[in-house]
């Protein structure tokens, strides 16, 4: 998948992740690349100024644990954050179909 496009999208689309559950950096990483099949592979350097950003807005809150003897910071879902990926699949299903409309072979919407 071409880096460009998720622009946009990229906010979105770790808010799903975390809406299960809380994760910590790696872990979302993993989620992304699995429920892509295998076509997200986020650097870390595009994973964690996201994750910054978001909890900066308040759609998500971490925290640091220790697990197996290593402190990870772990992130999760906020009331703001739901509200937000809600609104986020609104816009997406909207934006896919009106880009679904345009491409589909042999419709002209409006014309005859």
């Amino acid at each position: 998948m071409r880096p460009n496009a998720l622009r946009g999208h990229l906010d979105a689309l770790i808010l799903s992740v975390l809406e299960r559950e809380s994760l910590h950096g790696y872990a979302i990483m993993e989620a992304l690349q699995a429920r892509s099949g295998g076509a997200l592979d986020l650097p870390t350097g595009t994973l964690y100024p996201a994750l910054r950003r978001l909890e900066r807005a308040d759609y998500v809150q971490s925290e640091w644990s220790t697990v197996s003897g290593r402190k990870r910071r772990t992130y999760q879902l906020t009331a703001s954050g739901r509200r937000a990926l809600a609104d986020e699949r609104s816009e997406w299903r909207d934006f896919a179909a009106v880009v679904e409309g345009v491409l589909r072979p042999g419709t002209a919407a409006g014309f005859a």
